[in-house]
Order: structure tokens, then sequence, then C-alpha cells
């Protein structure tokens, strides 16, 4: 029997949210993130990106210490940001 996949919780979400918020801030497409991603060593192709942002992959935690550094945000910008 295949394993379902573990559902995308409401931090995950706004999570994913915040990324396409501060990417779209910074004026980079999903490529251009995904490029900065490659530089930086964590190679994450911009449908992967696209998938974390439409809440249809989970977003790691090495995915999203790197997606961080690459926005120029800390990873605790897109956990926390927004709240309230």
């Amino acid at each position: 029997m295949a394993k379902q996949p573990l559902a995308i919780g409401p931090a995950g979400a706004r999570t994913a949210r915040l990324i396409e918020h501060v990417r779209n801030e910074r004026g980079f497409s999903q490529r251009e993130l995904a490029a900065r991603l490659t530089r930086l060593g964590r190679p994450l192709p911009h449908t992967a990106l696209s998938r974390i942002e439409r809440r249809q992959r989970r977003c790691d935690v090495d995915d999203l210490v790197a997606i961080a550094d690459a926005l120029g945000v800390s990873p605790v910008a897109l956990l926390q940001r927004g709240q309230g």
C-alpha cells in the first residue's frame, strides 16, 4: 500500500504564501529564484518552487533555509511574518 503524503498544515501554507510574496517583492520570477538557489548550492527546479507556492509540495527545512538565503531574509521571517 502506497503511503499518503503528509498534508500541508497551516504553518506550511503560510510559509508557501510568504515565499511567493517575498519573491514577488524582490521582483524575482520562479526561474530567477531557482537560478539563485543553484548558485547557492541548493538546486531546486522552478517547477518545485511552483509546487511549493501552490501548496502541492512540502518545503523541507533545507529548502526553506536556502530559499530564505536566496531571498535575503531569515528563515524565521518566512515562518512568522504576517501573523496576527
